[in-house]
């Protein structure tokens, strides 16, 4: 009799405990789902910059990215060669084809080209502009954190597939606090400059194929 009624309080006890932890379960799933939080790249550009004109249509292909960041997945180091990624917080969008839009707005505001278009439209540019984004992460290593960005960008004549130039740029700006949003902040302070640089490189060698076309 003792030991019936011990097997009975038992799977009471089994009971109880596994509804606990279910209940457990249940009340967190909702709470992580809700807490993921997706970021914008953005940038405003001045529109008041003195451009010279370049008779040439330049095609800006779409933005590429190297295995690491080409996700949606925001990432960040805490030591040297290790590549972590924010488990609750990520990108609208691939960097990548976020950064398409605002390439091509800023070379419109800042150069002198005919056109300016994306590769996927009608036109065929005189010239190609190839980008790939090589490194995008948020540095803990330094205090306070950093969000660092390397973009390779290449100049190519359409006709002769020639590369006219070539250039890695490297630009880094201080989060305004150590956590993802201030990681984005960083970002997207820091684009109107790095894309201003871009159009300078595009504008310069397109107006020296130009010249050399005459």
């Amino acid at each position: 009799m003792k030991h019936t009624r011990r097997k009975k309080l038992d799977a009471k006890i089994a009971v109880a405990l596994c509804a606990l932890v279910l209940a457990g379960c249940s009340s967190l799933r909702p709470t992580e789902a809700e807490s993921v939080r997706t970021y914008l790249l953005e940038a405003q550009f001045d529109r008041t910059v003195q451009v010279k004109p370049i008779p040439l249509a330049l095609t800006v292909s779409p933005p590429r990215a190297v295995p690491g960041y080409d996700t949606v997945r925001m990432a960040f180091i805490r030591q040297p060669h290790r590549l972590e990624y924010f488990a609750n917080n990520r990108w609208a969008e691939t960097p990548a084809k976020m950064l398409g839009p605002l390439l091509v707005r800023a070379l419109e505001l800042r150069t002198g080209f005919n056109a300016v278009t994306s590769a996927d439209g009608m036109v065929k540019g005189d010239v190609r502009l190839d980008t790939e984004i090589t490194l995008l992460q948020q540095e803990f290593t330094p205090s306070p954190s950093r969000l660092h960005m390397k973009l390779r960008v290449q100049l190519v004549e359409q006709a002769s597939y020639r590369v006219l130039a070539t250039q890695v740029f490297d630009a880094t700006e201080a989060a305004p606090t150590d956590d993802p949003y201030g990681g984005v902040i960083a970002a997207n302070r820091m684009l109107p400059r790095l894309l201003g640089q871009i159009a300078d490189f595009a504008a310069m060698n397109g107006a020296s194929l130009s010249e050399h076309r005459k």
